[in-house]
């Protein structure tokens, strides 16, 4: 028995000689961490590595990076919202010694971008064009949000005008078009702009595509004649018609892949290469949409039209079960806007894998 208590008491002293015991160490270890998706442990080693070292900025990357891995979008606990404002600050710290980091300007933007608050991911977006003028992505996402800031007085407009998702415009009053003008006009001609910028760099961006149709088609309602109207909708028809295009032509080249693999992190702080790290389980997976579509828990139908056809749209679910992306592959224009505003609100219910709550990428077909 005296034999066994020795060997247990070796054995914990083995274990506690194995903890980290410098910068490196912790960093090391921080690092094996997150590459197998223990984001909560890795942020308790860059913890100890920064308490060690906080000049590094690295270091409070890799920190940063930690805490935004575990945010959950969507979700407004106040652990998760904990979670963010960590984050943020950290991200803020490394800007503090790098100004022009562009993973901490693209962290910090996504994560204002992530809680819709729509004016302060401008603004980031903003400084990480400054420091990247090629990254497309951050022009489209200056298009995105300038339709995400408008689409809702847009679409409270039509229905005080008691207008119908088909009926064409533009807006009856010229006091409320002259109004809305003024008000958005600048900022959606801004979102053109940027998202025009987006496919310049990236000529086959399609959603920047789709989203250009949109701002188009919705800016439509505010010209001063049914001409001017009509032709803004056939500017918004060709846009659809190239983003479908060019999203059928992608998908006959790519080859097909069941998990989605998250953006790699920044390099490491101690080794003179770059890591480039992966998780082992996957964030997102994809399912059919046949086997999907038997998970949902509340389906909003859309509204009515006069109008016949299919909408395809491709969409993304968090692990929560709720609807975080929704993208068009194929439709007609007209019938593209109800059908988003009805799965948006769909509810589905969680997916596991491993007994861990995964984000699902599916397909939703819907006929008027």
């Amino acid at each position: 028995m005296r034999n066994l208590a020795a060997i247990f008491l070796m054995g914990g002293m083995f274990l506690m000689a194995q903890e980290p015991v410098d910068f490196s160490g912790w960093m090391r270890q921080g690092v094996e961490q997150f590459q197998t998706a223990h984001y909560a442990d890795a942020a308790s080693s860059f913890e100890h590595a920064v308490a060690l070292d906080s000049s590094k900025p690295g270091a409070r990357l890799y920190l940063a990076t930690s805490y935004m891995q575990q945010y959950i979008p969507g979700s407004t606990a106040p652990e998760n919202q904990l979670m963010a404002q960590r984050a943020g600050d950290e991200f803020q710290r490394v800007l503090a010694m790098e100004p022009s980091n562009k993973i901490a300007l693209g962290s910090i933007a996504s994560l204002n971008l992530n809680q819709k608050k729509w004016d302060e991911a401008l603004g980031w977006y903003g400084k990480l064009i400054d420091a990247d003028p090629s990254n497309a992505d951050a022009y489209y996402t200056l298009g995105f949000v300038a339709w995400s800031k408008w689409y809702p007085v847009y679409s409270q407009a039509r229905k005080d005008a008691g207008m119908r998702p088909e009926t064409p415009g533009p807006l009856p009053d010229a006091n409320v078009r002259a109004s809305l003008n003024s008000q958005h006009g600048p900022m959606l001609q801004a979102g053109i702009d940027a998202l025009n910028k987006a496919l310049e760099i990236n000529p086959e961006y399609s959603d920047a595509m789709a989203y250009i149709n949109l701002l188009i088609r919705e800016r439509a309602d505010l010209r001063n004649s049914v001409a001017e109207c009509q032709q803004d909708v056939a500017t918004a028809d060709e846009w659809v018609r190239k983003a479908i295009a060019t999203k059928k032509a992608k998908a006959e080249q790519r080859t097909s892949s069941a998990n989605f693999v998250p953006p790699p992190p920044p390099p490491s702080p101690y080794s003179q290469t770059s890591i480039i790290v992966r998780p082992e389980t996957p964030k997102r997976i994809r399912i059919g949409s046949n086997v999907q579509d038997a998970n949902v828990i509340t389906r909003v139908p859309p509204e009515a039209s006069s109008l016949h056809g299919d909408v395809l749209l491709a969409v993304i679910i968090d692990k929560e079960g709720s609807v975080m992306d929704i993208r068009v592959n194929e439709g007609h224009p007209m019938l593209i806007r109800p059908a988003m505003d009805a799965v948006k609100q769909w509810k589905y219910r969680p997916t596991l894998l491993n007994g861990a709550p995964v984000e699902v990428e599916t397909t939703v077909k819907l006929t008027f």
